[in-house]
């Protein structure tokens, strides 16, 4: 490898953490640079290079992108924690009908039907938002991993039943890759060390003789089976 160094892009809430341990495990002479970037900004982040590869969420715009699905997220409503709707462990949609909701600029919950009724003014962030639901201005739909970001002691949320999942994805240059991209992509989908395909590890080939020696201790497992125990042969006179 002639670089010394990958840059991971990843959005508020993705979590790089078991690819960046499983990365300097297997790499430790080579760098891998989280570089955190917004959701809105992380596919372009790629195509021009600002970042090797990237942890973003769906839908964007993949021109010019592979994309590899990862997981799935729960969608959860933060308020207060006196709010009505602590009262239970999880709600439905049905439970936010009428509820006041921000929907920040950098909404990355693709729930076009979504719940609730929208406030007119729309936050630039969704720490923004989180700051005006602890105001009690209203409630606010986000990946799980989003509500445990912006954690505060006066918020909480609760998952929503039956709302969308919130995907997150590995994004890099669709088309041929660079080794470093390569190395990192087969981390992502599970590969094995010394593995380029995913296969378990090859079983060593054996030498000459180790062949020879196996055929010989077979052969003598085989004679020892055959004689029948407590009894010798005797030579003839």
């Amino acid at each position: 490898m002639t670089a010394r160094c990958l840059t991971l892009g990843y959005v508020p809430g993705a979590t790089p953490a078991k690819w960046a341990r499983i990365w300097a495990e297997r790499h430790p002479g080579v760098a891998l640079d989280l570089h955190p970037v917004t959701a809105a900004d992380a596919p372009a982040a790629v195509r021009d290079g600002t970042v090797d590869v990237a942890l973003l969420r769906p839908p964007v715009d993949t021109t010019g992108l592979a994309i590899i699905p990862l997981y799935e997220e729960t969608a959860v409503v933060v308020v207060p924690k006196e709010h009505l709707l602590t009262a239970v462990d999880a709600v439905t949609s049905a439970d936010l009908d009428g509820e006041p909701t921000l929907l920040p600029l950098d909404d990355v919950v693709d729930w076009p039907a979504a719940p609730g009724e929208p406030i007119e003014h729309r936050p630039e962030t969704t720490g923004d938002a989180i700051e005006l639901v602890a105001a009690g201005l209203g409630a606010l739909i986000v990946p799980q991993s989003l509500a445990r970001l912006h954690h505060r002691k006066d918020l909480t949320y609760r998952p929503i039943t039956d709302a969308p999942t919130c995907p997150v994805a590995l994004a890099f240059p669709a088309g041929p890759q660079p080794e470093l991209v390569e190395e990192f992509v087969g981390i992502v989908r599970g590969r094995k060390p010394n593995s380029s395909r995913g296969q378990a590890e090859p079983v060593p080939k054996r030498t000459a003789r180790e062949k020879t020696l196996a055929k010989q201790a077979a052969r003598a497992a085989a004679g020892k089976t055959a004689r029948k125990p407590g009894r010798t042969q005797r030579g003839r006179r």
